[in-house]
Parts: structure tokens; sequence; C-alpha cells
């Protein structure tokens, strides 16, 4: 049977509330973003302060995408991500995620470096941007060569579970010099499943659940985003989603 220290848990968290749950639940480690439905984006000053000062037990790493869509990013962009990494390490942050790809789908070599250069000390993950990479095989050559800790993938689909097979395939081929963190759909059903075929003790997953808005009143003809949105409902991260997901893991 396996064991917890035999595996690592990273949990998608949305906000201070959600870091605190995955915290209490015993995860080892958040990734702090905002933005979810665009893939998640860095999260504010305010945010990733009172995260460090709330996180004792578990590590806390910070997203550093400053919007959503692609990751081709101009001089000016990769300035403020830079911003963002200094930013991070005077708020004593254990890690940062990020992912910079060239128009053709590959690592950008260039660019990621300038941002590890900035990451020196801190443990740094390569984000799904590398399931857009036209080559995941050179791609996975690349950053073990650029010195990132670990990759988040979904194997190049739209759920861990669908990448299986490629999952399988890159923790062959990283060897263990570099740690393969499956993401994106893992849960209660099928974590358990994704380990026994791959091999992968690295899992990432957000474990939300719907919190209905408190207030009493609400305009039905004013909505602050897109028209279909639900905006009286928050997803936040559960202790209870936690552990059920681990449980179902070490079962």
């Amino acid at each position: 049977m396996m064991k917890r220290n035999d595996v690592e848990i990273e949990i998608c968290a949305n906000s201070v509330e959600s870091c605190l749950a995955a915290q209490q639940a015993g995860a080892d480690r958040v990734e702090l973003c905002m933005g979810i439905p665009e893939g998640g984006t860095t999260p504010s000053f305010g945010e990733i302060k009172i995260a460090r000062e709330m996180l004792n037990t578990t590590r806390l790493h910070v997203i550093i995408r400053n919007r959503g869509g692609d990751f081709l990013y101009t001089p000016l962009e990769l300035r403020r991500m830079e911003a963002d990494i200094d930013i991070c390490r005077e708020l004593n942050v254990d890690g940062v995620v990020f992912g910079c790809l060239t128009p053709n789908g590959d690592i950008d070599l260039e660019a990621n470096r300038l941002l590890l250069s900035h990451a020196k000390g801190m443990s740094v993950t390569f984000h799904r941007a590398f399931d857009h990479c036209r080559n995941p095989r050179q791609a996975l050559d690349d950053l073990m060569t650029l010195g990132f800790d670990r990759v988040l993938t979904s194997g190049q689909k739209p759920t861990a579970f669908e990448g299986i097979p490629l999952l399988c395939e890159l923790q062959r081929r990283a060897g263990g010099r570099i740690k393969i963190m499956a993401g994106c759909g893992v849960n209660e059903q099928n974590i358990a499943c994704i380990h026994k075929e791959t091999g992968i003790t690295n899992f990432h997953f957000s474990a939300r659940e719907p919190i209905h808005s408190q207030m009493k009143y609400v305009n039905p003809d004013v909505y602050m985003g897109s028209k279909d949105a639900d905006e009286t409902t928050i997803m936040v991260t559960t202790k209870r989603r936690v552990e059920d997901i681990i449980q179902a893991l070490l079962d």
C-alpha cells in the first residue's frame, strides 16, 4: 500500500481560504492563482502576502502569468513577470510557476532563462504551457536542461486521465531528472488509475466545491463579467475534498 510520504500533493488554490483548506487537509504545496477561468493568472500582492502569513506547514508557490491567452510574451510583459517574481522573493514565497513559448510552439529558452535568473533559490515549476508545445519530448529535454524542478501537464489532452499514454512516456523519459506532475481533471475517481498506469507520484488538483453567496439582494439586470456566468456562487477548495482525493490515491 502506498504511504502518504510517497506522493506530493499540490492544490490549485484560488484564494487564501483555499490555501488554508489545503493546509488543513495536509497538502504538501499550493499553487496560488487568480483568474481560474483563464487558466490561472498572477494573484494580487495582498493575496500572496496574507497567504504567506497563514501558511506554515504547506509550501506556497505562486503562478507568474499576467494574462490569459497564449504563452508568447513581449519584452514588456516579461518585465512585469520579472517584477512579480522579485515580489514573491521579497515575500519569502517558496516557489514560482511560469512558462514561455516561442511562436512555433517550442520552449522559449531565452525568456525562461531570464525568469529563472530571478527565481534563484526558489523551487520552479513549468506550467501547462507545456501542453501547448508541438514536440513534448524535445520540450521536456529543454526543461531539464534549463533546470526546472517539475513540469505540470495533462499529457497534452483535456484531462490527465485522457493523457495517460503521454504521461507514462514522459515519466520514463524524465528518469527522475525532473518531476512530472499530473494535473487537470484529477479527482477521487481517477487519481489512483493515473498513478497505476504512469507511475507518477506528483499530483495537482483544485478540489473545489461551490459556496453560495450570502447576498440577500441581487440585481438580475446587472452582471460584472460574462452574461452567462453564475455570479452568486464562489468555487473554493475544501478540506473534505482534498482529503478524499488523497485517500483515493492511498487506498
